[in-house]
């Protein structure tokens, strides 16, 4: 597990890095200091004028790569779905994102990243329902109860991760923390969503509808 946990750092640093921010607003986030990418360039890479492209570019990056660094082809794929669903379509795409179960595990504290929360899910830890998922894209739907096996409420990141006061659940999850118990309640809007960076889900709606 401690080798997992190490190669899960080692693929957030290298993400937040390439992006140049605190992705996920960890404490100990080496962004919190310098507000630029490492690099020779590092202090320069972040200003001048950016095209539009490249804003659509990096507003896609930095929402794939929060929520794990989806591949394109899935992201995408959530996109086309956002575009076809009646309504604001960045909204449907934060939401659709927001449905994830490694998504909604990490939401509930159950993990302390989401690539915790989306190993816990593929180990067979996670329980929607009282049915095993090991599908990390599984979609969560409002009234849906998740659950953490017996053997994972001993796991220290686990443990900790409900714990830690870095970070709060949202309204659009209940979390019985004391039972292991999460309740998915609604889907939510982007405003809901408590990102600690920028987002800009409708940059990314422009980035594929070109």
């Amino acid at each position: 597990m401690a080798r997992d946990g190490a190669k899960r750092n080692t693929r957030k640093l290298k993400i937040g890095r390439r992006l140049g921010v605190n992705l996920w607003g960890q404490a100990k986030s080496p962004f919190n200091k310098r507000k630029y990418k490492p690099g020779q360039h590092g202090p320069t890479s972040r200003g001048g004028n950016m095209t539009d492209y490249a804003k659509q570019m990096r507003a896609k990056q930095t929402l794939k790569g929060y929520y794990g660094n989806i591949g394109e082809k899935k992201f995408r794929a959530y996109y086309l779905e956002a575009d076809n669903m009646k309504g604001d379509t960045p909204d449907n795409l934060i939401g659709l994102l927001e449905r994830r179960l490694d998504a909604v595990v990490y939401r509930a504290k159950f993990a302390p990243t989401v690539f915790s929360a989306r190993q816990l899910v593929s180990h067979g830890h996670i329980y929607v329902n009282d049915k095993r998922v090991k599908i990390a894209s599984y979609m969560v739907k409002p009234g849906d109860v998740i659950t953490v096996s017996d053997k994972a409420k001993q796991m220290p990141l686990v443990v900790l991760a409900l714990e830690s006061g870095e970070r709060n659940t949202p309204d659009y999850i209940n979390v019985d923390s004391a039972n292991f118990v999460a309740t998915y309640t609604r889907v939510p809007a982007f405003a809901d969503v408590p990102y600690p960076v920028q987002m800009s889900p409708e940059l990314v709606v422009e980035f594929y509808s070109r």
